[in-house]
This record gives structure tokens, sequence and C-alpha cells, in this order.
């Protein structure tokens, strides 16, 4: 669908444990059907937080503790605190990296996982305290805002992963075109996500209309640096599905004129569908870009909303869950 520059893969960091290598605390690997149909389409950068601070494989298991104020990392059979030596290796590690567009870190994990991670009062209980962010996973959402961020389990499902997936590929793209160096990459761009933007926040659409239209004149490196803050952010909640159906009511209008009443009505009805949680956004997109194709409508054809990544991905398995952010 989309024409134009060919933008980059997108470089993800990810937990080497998920189908990279079999580095688990018990030796074993993560299989993951996301990963797998991802490395046709991404570059993946894969990294063990725990094998690279000496811990072994296999091992026994890390775990966070909270006593009081105080957080850490310990290996309780060892009675080993490796609390420093993870934050000496996360800040040395994430500040070399020199270009990323996201992370997908292994869930629940002590060092890697962004959330749910159990944490204790101590080495030795057995009932957790709550859930936290491992510590890895911690520095990545600290020194990477703007990049798009997951853990593999979430990703299971099809709301989640459109939304991951989405973000991605936008970033990488935008990625290309600060590297352009060019003002009519960045309007270009800009204006091929109009629609997506609508759908996440019609806000940040006209904040980022107006960095676009730079009244100040300001040089492009300040001016792609500031819009890309402003884009990730726009993008850094999944949109609520009623301000998708927002969106493609916007540009069914294209079409109310050409199609026939059984047409319109099909796509009303898996509009209703989608917002019953039954399909996934990709389903009423699909139809958009039927008609896209059957009527060559030009403005609507290198819109990103309708084809945000590439096809293979959104036929990838749904757990079943449901709508969750």
């Amino acid at each position: 669908m989309k024409t134009g520059k060919l933008s980059p893969k997108p470089i993800i960091i990810v937990s080497k444990c998920l189908t990279f290598a079999a580095c688990r605390y018990n030796g074993l690997m993560i299989n993951s059907e996301t990963v797998e149909v991802l490395k046709k389409h991404v570059d993946f950068i894969p990294v063990c937080p725990e094998v690279e601070i000496g811990l072994g494989i296999p091992r026994q298991p890390i775990r966070i503790t909270k006593e009081k104020d105080t957080v850490r990392l310990v290996q309780p059979s060892a009675g080993l605190d490796v609390t420093k030596i993870m934050h000496d290796f996360s800040r040395k590690y994430l500040d070399g990296i020199k270009e990323s567009d996201g992370f997908l870190l292994k869930s629940r994990s002590p060092s890697c996982g962004v959330k749910d991670v159990k944490f204790y009062a101590g080495p030795e209980q057995n009932v957790p305290l709550g859930k936290a962010q491992g510590f890895f996973g911690k520095a990545v959402l600290e020194r990477f805002p703007e990049a798009a961020i997951e853990d593999e389990a979430r990703l299971e499902n099809f709301s989640i992963r459109e939304h991951f997936f989405t973000k991605l590929f936008t970033l990488a793209d935008l990625r290309r075109v600060a590297a352009s160096g060019q003002m009519k990459e960045l309007v270009s761009f800009h204006s091929r996500n109009k629609y997506l933007l609508m759908a996440y926040s019609q806000a940040k659409l006209k904040v980022l209309g107006n960095i676009v239209a730079n009244q100040e004149n300001k040089d492009f490196p300040g001016i792609v640096s500031e819009y890309k803050a402003e884009f990730s952010s726009a993008l850094s909640h999944a949109p609520k599905h009623t301000s998708h159906i927002n969106a493609l009511m916007h540009t069914l209008g294209y079409f109310s004129e050409k199609i026939s009443s059984g047409e319109k009505q099909y796509f009303l009805d898996s509009l209703q569908d989608y917002r019953n949680g039954k399909l996934p956004l990709s389903v009423p997109q699909s139809l958009i870009r039927s008609w896209i194709v059957r009527f060559n409508e030009a403005y609507l054809k290198d819109q990103t909303f309708f084809r945000p990544y590439p096809q293979e991905l959104t036929e990838i398995a749904d757990s079943g869950k449901g709508r969750k952010y």
C-alpha cells in the first residue's frame, strides 16, 4: 500500500532466551511465534543481562527483594547480591546503543521484565509482596522512553501486538526521515501518518502539524528531534477502539457514494465486531484498503493507518484474551 522510499528495518533489542539461545536460568529457550515471524522483518540484537554479568547456564534463580526502601537483586542460593553489577551492566550496555526503535523483553524476568515482576521481603521469603519492573527492564524504560517496548507474553494479545508493531515500524520510518536531513521528508512523513495520528490523538496531530509548519524557522535537527518526542508521546499508549473507529469512519467518507449499500453495511458490521473485541483492527482496515485500490484513491494510498507494518504480521495467532491495554 505505502509508496515512497523504503524504510529501514526496525532495530529491536531482544531478550536472548526468546528463540535465540537456551540461556534461561533452567537452561531452556522460550519459543515465540511473534519473534519467529518478526525475524524476517526486523534486525534483532539479542542480549541476556544475567549471562552478561557472569551468571552461568543453567543457574539458580535470582529475585528482587525490597526491605524498607532498599531494592536489591539477589541470588538466594549462593548468597549473592548482584544489584550493583546489574545496574552497571545496564547503564553501560544501554549507553552503547547507537540506534534502536524498540525492545522486546522476557516477561516477569527479575532482570528483563518491564512489569509484573514479583518482589519479596527478603531472599528467603516465599510469598511475594507485589509486582515491579526488572532491573534491566526498568533501565530500558528510563533510558529509552520514546521507544516501542513490550514483553513477549503481552504480545500474544492482538490489540497490544497491533499497537507495538505500529509504533515500532513508524519509529523506524521516522529514523530514516531524521537521517535524510530533509524537511520535505518530514512533511511527507507527517502527511502519510495523518489518519494514524487521528486515531491515536487528535490533539497531538495538531501539535505535530504546528511543528512541521516551522513558523520559527528552526534548523532541521531541532525540528525532527522535537517532532520525534511528540510523535512518540502520541503513540505512547494504544488508542481507544472508539478513536480508531472515528478515523475509519472519516475514511469511509471517501467511498460512501461509490460502494453498494451491502458493502457499506458489511463494513459497519465489521466495525461493530471490532468495537466488541471480536475482530482485530486489521479487518475493517483491510476493507478500506480494498476500496482504496478499487477506486484508486490517491491520498489514502500512502496512509500508514491502513498498513503500518507488514501484512504477514497480522496473521499471528491471538491468545483469545480479547482487547487489553
